[in-house]
């Protein structure tokens, strides 16, 4: 069931996943296109997100937006009053704790910035890391991440024992779920874009390839949409790298199904979570914590490659 709308507010709005926005010319929403979004988000009981693109919008578009409560996501150039603020660079200054914070990394910046990365996780309360190359990973990649992730599950781990609870998406949130907490697009949130038509998620109008599913005229016509949903993903449904994001545009771009993640999603996010689960034994050496997580050892990466026993 649809839960969130993600309302892009200009075709430059930041992207904050593991796409890139190859849409470089301003189109701002229509403002009767943005009323009639935010009213369709009202009347079907959504939460709304709003995309920023780099630039001041009309004093007319914010008081429309301030109608109803709702998320901002705004690029680190325009991160004035947002509650997600979305950089393409470990190097930021003037960070602010009331905000949470997006990292969009390729794998080589986010080796070469371990350091600044670990810096962001003493300063923010909230930290995500999107790795917007993860379909070129390769057996050196892993090794490198798997020793990445170390690293900053030590500076994570020292913040614990200061009193501090940092979050990062990469290694705490598998700690803290108990069932999958992927991204949902198509199943619990769709995106509105500036042409007034719904898409699975900005990336489908974003990037080349993409589709719309619907529009505010027509209404939302997700064709099958049991694919979209975790239990028509047969490996994923019986996974527990629960963190893992399942990113429907990076199925459908590595294996041309939208509920089958590659070999190099799965294998990330294993690596995730057993980093996760070094980190949590390591947090429990300094006191009581959590006693009633247990996350199991496992014998492989890829769940593909067990299937039989499954």
């Amino acid at each position: 069931m649809v839960q969130y709308l993600v309302i892009l507010l200009d075709d430059t709005a930041v992207s904050f996943c593991h796409n890139e926005n190859e849409r470089t010319e301003r189109r701002l929403i229509p403002l009767e296109t943005l009323r009639q979004g935010i009213l369709y988000g009202m009347t079907e009981n959504l939460n709304i997100q709003f995309v920023y693109p780099d630039y001041e919008l009309p004093q007319e578009y914010l008081e429309a937006i301030d109608t109803i409560d709702h998320t901002d996501i705004r690029p680190v150039s325009a991160s004035r009053d947002a509650d997600v603020v979305v950089s393409e660079s470990a190097d930021i200054a003037g960070v602010d704790r009331k905000s949470a914070y997006v990292l969009r990394l390729s794998k080589a910046e986010l080796f070469a910035k371990a350091d600044s990365v670990c810096a962001l996780i003493g300063q923010v309360d909230r930290l995500n890391i999107v790795i917007t190359d993860i379909e070129t990973f390769t057996d050196a990649d892993f090794k490198a991440y798997e020793a990445c992730l170390k690293k900053l599950a030590e500076k994570v781990e020292e913040e614990y024992v200061k009193g501090n609870a940092p979050q990062l998406n990469l290694l705490t949130d598998r700690i803290m779920l108990d069932k999958m907490n992927n991204c949902g697009a198509g199943d619990t949130n769709i995106t509105l874009a500036p042409d007034g038509k719904f898409y699975v998620c900005p990336a489908f109008y974003q990037s080349a390839g993409g589709y719309a599913v619907g529009s505010l005229t027509e209404g939302l016509d997700i064709k099958n949409p049991q694919l979209y949903k975790l239990d028509h993903a047969p490996l994923c449904c019986i996974c527990d790298a629960l963190q893992c994001r399942r990113c429907v545009w990076l199925n459908r771009k590595t294996t041309l199904e939208v509920n089958t993640p590659s070999h190099e999603q799965c294998v990330v996010a294993h690596l995730e979570r057993n980093a996760s689960r070094e980190l949590l034994a390591n947090i429990r050496k300094h006191g009581a914590f959590m006693p009633e997580i247990e996350i199991k050892k496992i014998d492989y990466l890829d769940p593909f490659d067990v299937r039989e026993q499954w």
